[in-house]
């Protein structure tokens, strides 16, 4: 019987080690497409589209990433139409990483889809594994809010800054704090 790829094992969301040669070429790949990305000016919004088609997944149009961006794999990530995206936010991209049409996402929001086993001899080992982000249409995430693996946030939904979400968001709820809880709903 073959065995997985380390790749494979990232994908299907299980331990896998992320110092796998293949793993580590493509975060180089995408390393390589963000250096030249975070060096466009303003007016190069052509040249900003097209090298985001390149890293991610699927990217919609109107999709607007201010730099300094930083992600993973990029293949990972699907972002639908008119997308803001402001400055210096961080995908950790080891899972699918979705995202609906007209998301406004303030700066310095983190993403995670990774995390490492709470068991100190796995964790040394350098195994990790992943576990996806959805979020919906005409979500908004304010600054320096943090994601963590394997949530999912529904459409019309806002996090307030520096909210940690560690669970699912119904659609149409404010969500604050660390961790997220639920204010009440938005129209």
């Amino acid at each position: 019987m073959a065995q997985s790829s380390e790749k494979a094992k990232m994908l299907a969301g299980e331990l896998y080690c992320s110092t796998d040669p293949e793993l580590v070429e493509e975060r180089r790949r995408a390393q390589h497409l963000l250096e030249l990305y975070n060096a466009t000016n303003a007016d190069d919004t052509a040249i900003r589209a097209g090298l985001l088609r390149q890293l991610f997944g699927a990217a919609g149009d109107g999709v607007e990433i201010q730099p300094r961006f930083a992600c993973d794999y990029g293949y990972n990530i699907r972002i639908g139409r008119n997308a803001f995206i402001n400055y210096n936010c961080v995908f950790l991209d080891c899972a699918p990483i979705e995202i609906g049409d007209d998301l406004q996402m303030g700066p310095a929001v983190q993403l995670y889809t990774v995390f490492h086993p709470l068991d100190r001899r796995a964790r040394l080992s350098g195994l990790e594994s992943a576990r996806p982000i959805r979020i919906g249409q005409a979500v908004w995430i304010c600054g320096g809010a943090i994601v963590l693996p394997g949530v999912t946030i529904g459409d019309g939904s806002v996090v307030g800054a520096g909210s940690v979400v560690t669970r699912d968001l119904p659609a149409g709820i404010l969500a604050v704090g660390n961790p997220a809880r639920i204010i009440r709903t938005v129209a």
